[in-house]
């Protein structure tokens, strides 16, 4: 289980669209305190998927071969399968003009939701935040809590840390706009630049890596 949350924790926290939007969040008018609505939206998405699967397993694993492990390996081998095929999907078409289109699309709208004024309510940061959170991933972390057992700390451990690396980008900026703002402006306007340029690669090569991992464990588990 921790093996699985690390790996998808590390997808999470580095999928470039979240990224390149929180930026241009933190570059808003009063943008430190849009990023913190936008980090604690985030959050709640993903304290709230945790807890739902808790309360569905009681904190405790289901039992290997029963209906609910079987179905959570399911869930999980199609999901690995989907990541395969969406990366893909990507790495045949990311040239196209349309995917250029789109990108540049969630970009415009994520840096200025309001149609020019270089403003961003508390609101709209939050929105976002649950717009853009990378919902596959989050599915895929889902049908891995469910092996979680609450009965032992490190299962407590593993989400703690599941749920921070997640975050980490986000609170790496955040603090970095924090701490030292000016520096932070000009080098998150330069990271913003570059994921655009290498957002392609970096989505293709994760949904690939993650989505093989994914699938060849769910395998190994519901035939071993």
């Amino acid at each position: 289980m921790v093996l699985d949350l690390l790996l998808i924790a590390v997808a999470i926290t580095l999928d470039p669209l979240p990224i390149m939007a929180f930026v241009l969040v933190l570059s808003s008018y009063r943008g430190v305190w849009r990023g913190l609505a936008f980090i604690l939206a985030w959050l709640a998405c993903l304290v709230a998927v945790i807890a739902l699967v808790l309360l569905f397993t009681g904190g405790q694993p289901p039992p290997p071969r029963s209906p609910p492990s079987t179905a959570a390996l399911a869930a999980k081998l199609a999901i690995g399968l989907g990541l395969v095929l969406y990366g893909a999907h990507r790495r045949r078409s990311h040239r196209a003009p349309a995917a250029a289109s789109e990108a540049k699309g969630r970009a415009r709208h994520a840096s200025d939701p309001h149609g020019g004024s270089g403003r961003v309510s508390l609101w709209s940061a939050a929105a976002l935040a649950v717009f853009l959170q990378p919902w596959g991933l989050v599915a895929a972390a889902a049908t891995v809590v469910v092996r979680a057992d609450l009965s032992h700390v490190a299962s407590f451990a593993a989400l703690f840390g599941f749920v921070l690396l997640a975050t980490a980008s986000l609170l790496a900026a955040e603090l970095y706009t924090v701490f030292a703002p000016e520096a932070a402006g000009v080098r998150l306007a330069r990271l913003r630049n570059w994921l655009q340029e290498h957002q392609e690669p970096a989505i293709v090569v994760g949904c690939l890596v993650l989505g093989l991992w994914l699938t060849g464990n769910s395998i190994y588990q519901l035939t071993g």
